[in-house]
């Protein structure tokens, strides 16, 4: 039976009476706290104010709206909440994606939801949190001698991690003994919290205390001491065609898996965030984000973080070869905010500084060498001086420090050998 013309008028009056009645989305607002207050507040990179604030939002972006004209979140959201002094803090805005399909099945589509109308932050002081020592590898000596790949793989992997979150896992890799990991920032997003899991397979809660999204760069806190780290190098001796090494966690692979290259390229990327970048031919697969690349001296030269692959709407290619790791140098720039004495030590300004040497062995080798109470490398190295007196410190864990006291002249040589004798049980 056909509808009578009457019947279809009526039908269609009733329909655009119940568009035209429909209710409006109301707004509705997003409170953001954080201890200390007067954090800045950045959603997804867009700086929002300063806790405590609020900002308003369709009430579609809290829960399913109630009709095909309500508005709908159409991504995820992050919120940022930072404070000079204090730690970072990131979380996850909303929860999703959920699928909508039309009162007709013919249109469909995904949206997010915001999971909590209050969100509150904690952020601890940096001078609690970032403790411990970050070893840069010191300009102009002379090179710490090159390990084979197999002594690399085998120290440096004990200090890379795998870091599991709610949306995957990723690398990193401890700076500090005292439990400071590196990672990038694309692996912690929108994680407050990250399992840690050691080489051993033991599994430790991780705090993330700070991200930098602009340098894809993040830092990662557990608890304890005496964690096995890794010296950063200095970008400035890097070359193309370096022999490099790059260890992470793939997924569905073995732990701490490691690949050999070379450094094809070095520099500025128009492609990519701002930053140095390293290139490779490391093999580097999703998992990796966030491990070191290493020189043949054991120093961290990048953090290993993207690879190349042919995207949509571009001409299907089989892209070999090219990977991406930010510098070291990157790194460094974040973790001077917290320790600023880890820059590496200059060259002595022009010719006619007065200068010597001290050239400095140990017996274990690979012993921390302090002078004047900073970090300068590992033994054996050829540190240069300013003339005058210095203090040097030779330390090693489970071993007693070793510790001399030099007048150095200008174009001197001295020559040191510190015996480390294991600590009295």
């Amino acid at each position: 039976m056909q509808p009578s013309r009457h019947h279809c008028l009526f039908a269609s009056l009733a329909m655009a009476s119940a568009l035209f009645l429909a209710p409006r989305a109301h707004a509705d607002t997003l409170k953001i706290t954080s201890t200390p207050p007067g954090a800045t507040v950045e959603i997804d990179g867009l700086v929002v104010g300063k806790t405590p604030c609020s900002v308003a939002y369709p009430g579609g972006f809290f829960h399913k709206t109630h009709s095909v004209f309500g508005e709908k979140l159409q991504h995820s959201m992050n919120v940022r909440i930072s404070k000079d002094g204090f730690t970072t803090s990131e979380i996850a805005l909303t929860e999703g994606p959920f699928e909508w399909v039309s009162l007709t099945g013919r249109d469909h589509g995904h949206y997010w939801l915001i999971k909590s109308k209050e969100i509150s932050a904690t952020l601890d002081p940096a001078s609690a949190i970032f403790t411990g020592t970050v070893h840069a590898a010191l300009k102009n000596t002379e090179a710490r001698p090159e390990l084979s790949t197999e002594e690399i793989v085998e120290t440096a992997g004990q200090a890379v991690v795998k870091l599991s979150g709610l949306d995957g896992t990723g690398s990193g890799f401890f700076v500090t003994d005292t439990g400071v990991i590196a990672t990038n920032h694309h692996v912690t997003t929108g994680n407050n919290s990250l399992d840690v899991i050691l080489p051993s397979g033991k599994k430790l809660p991780g705090q993330v205390v700070y991200t930098d999204g602009r340098l894809d760069i993040a830092l990662v806190k557990v608890s304890g001491s005496g964690f096995p780290y890794l010296p950063l190098a200095d970008i400035s001796q890097l070359q193309k065609g370096q022999t490099v090494i790059a260890i992470g966690n793939p997924g569905a692979s073995m732990p701490n898996v490691a690949s050999k290259g070379i450094i094809s390229g070095i520099g500025e990327n128009p492609f990519r965030d701002p930053g140095t970048w390293i290139q490779t031919d490391a093999a580097i697969n999703p998992g990796n984000s966030g491990g070191p690349l290493l020189n043949l001296r054991g120093e961290v030269v990048g953090i290993n973080t993207e690879k190349s692959i042919a995207r949509p709407g571009e001409e299907a290619m089989a892209i070999q070869g090219l990977a991406f790791a930010l510098s070291s140098g990157n790194l460094l720039e974040v973790l001077q905010r917290f320790y600023p004495d880890a820059a590496p030590a200059a060259r002595p300004n022009g010719p006619s500084s007065e200068t010597g040497a001290v050239a400095i062995a140990s017996d274990p080798s690979g012993a921390d060498i302090y002078i004047d109470g900073k970090f300068v490398g590992q033994t054996p190295s050829t540190i240069p001086l300013v003339a005058g007196t210095h203090t040097v410190e030779i330390k090693s864990g489970g071993k007693q420090n070793w510790a001399r006291t030099l007048d150095i002249a200008n174009n001197s040589q001295i020559s040191l050998r510190a015996t480390l004798d294991a600590v009295a049980p």
